[in-house]
């Protein structure tokens, strides 16, 4: 009966303890979840930073060119420009108005030829008058002649006293002595004349105009209005070039040292040269020494004031037209191997882009590029290990 009277309600499950874990379960998997993403970011944004803070690769570009062997075996290379060994500025002798100039810049000339010529109505004038005065003194020389003549045979004659012979005498000396002096007169006027009359000094070409008719010419220029020189003329068959060498490197320089000239207007042209003349003094604000080189042989599209690059050679070396052909060419350091392939690297939103290129035979601290680059393109001049690919680089001095 004890056992009827038991609570039954004692035995009744609990519940309670399984709803709460029950309900913890999905809580805790959504935290977990939210920490493992924000792990993730962290450590996606941990590598882009770290991508983002690598210290770029500083490089330097160089240009690839065109270059001759010349040029890669010289000893010395050095700028200068290309001048006139013999070249005039024409002035005049005497002052005046410009009114006749019959050249203009290109014209060719012939020595003594006429260029221009000044209004000489003055000086015209004054010839005409020393002219006449030379009339006047020789139409007295025939009188005191005569009269001298007569003078003499009288005194012979003892018919006139020695003091009207020696009268006499003395006048015919003073006009003789005055036709000379009026002759030398004549010729001054003359001179005065010719001085009006510019004319060219050597076969040359007109380089400059530097009067135009209707100005005045004056030999030194006096006035701010004036011109002293009308024209510039040059012997083109004088042309040679003059290079500034630094004192350090003038010991490489030799007379009758081997060049190669090379136009900064036509690079892709060389002329032959040698030094003719190291100047034997130095610029002491430069620091440098005035060298002189003689073209071999040269065209007509060398002109006076063009600007020249000159590679000094080996003293007896011997530069042909055909080993002078021109290679298009970067720094050897440049070239670099990867995968078999012989590649350089170029520059593109501070990245370094892969080129392959087929490399040629080597000059010097340059090779030749056979494919892959045309005249201009600019590369990374020394490639290393570091740079790859997309190599993250800053240029040095940007």
């Amino acid at each position: 009966m004890e056992t009827k009277n038991v609570d039954l309600s004692s035995l009744k499950i609990d519940r309670s303890s399984q709803s709460v874990r029950s309900s913890k379960t999905p809580r805790a998997l959504g935290k977990f979840a939210l920490w493992a993403v924000i792990l993730a970011v962290i450590a996606g944004g941990v590598v882009l930073l770290k991508d983002f803070l690598r210290s770029a690769i500083e490089v330097q570009l160089a240009t690839a060119s065109l270059t001759s062997s010349a040029q890669a075996n010289a000893v010395l290379t050095a700028s200068g420009y290309v001048v006139a060994r013999r070249k005039a500025a024409v002035a005049s002798k005497g002052t005046g108005t410009l009114l006749f100039l019959g050249v203009e810049e290109g014209d060719k000339v012939k020595k003594g030829q006429i260029i221009a010529r000044l209004d000489d109505s003055d000086v015209a004038a004054t010839l005409q008058r020393t002219q006449e005065d030379l009339r006047v003194v020789e139409a007295d020389l025939n009188d005191a002649k005569q009269s001298l003549e007569r003078q003499r045979i009288l005194l012979q004659r003892d018919m006139v006293a020695q003091a009207e012979y020696d009268v006499a005498e003395a006048r015919y000396k003073r006009v003789t002595a005055g036709i000379e002096a009026a002759k030398f007169a004549v010729k001054e006027a003359q001179v005065a004349v010719d001085n009006t009359r510019i004319v060219a000094p050597f076969d040359g070409t007109v380089l400059k105009k530097n009067a135009d008719v209707g100005e005045i010419v004056a030999p030194l220029a006096g006035a701010a209005s004036s011109k002293a020189a009308v024209v510039t003329i040059a012997d083109m068959s004088s042309l040679e070039v003059e290079a500034d060498v630094s004192e350090a490197n003038i010991t490489r320089v030799v007379p009758e040292q081997p060049c190669e000239i090379r136009l900064d207007a036509y690079p892709d042209r060389h002329y032959l040269g040698y030094v003719t003349k190291i100047v034997p003094t130095a610029d002491r604000a430069k620091a440098t020494v005035l060298v002189k080189i003689k073209f071999k042989d040269y065209d007509n599209r060398v002109l006076p004031e063009m600007g020249a690059k000159i590679n000094f050679l080996a003293p007896g070396s011997k530069e042909s037209q055909a080993e002078a052909k021109s290679l298009l060419t970067v720094p050897a350091a440049a070239v670099a191997t990867r995968d078999g392939r012989q590649v350089v690297y170029q520059v593109k939103e501070d990245r370094a882009v892969e080129v392959p290129v087929a490399a040629g035979r080597k000059m010097g601290a340059l090779v030749e590029i056979k494919a892959g680059l045309k005249e201009g393109d600019r590369v990374i001049a020394k490639v290393d290990d570091k740079i790859q690919a997309e190599s993250k680089v800053v240029l040095i001095g940007k």
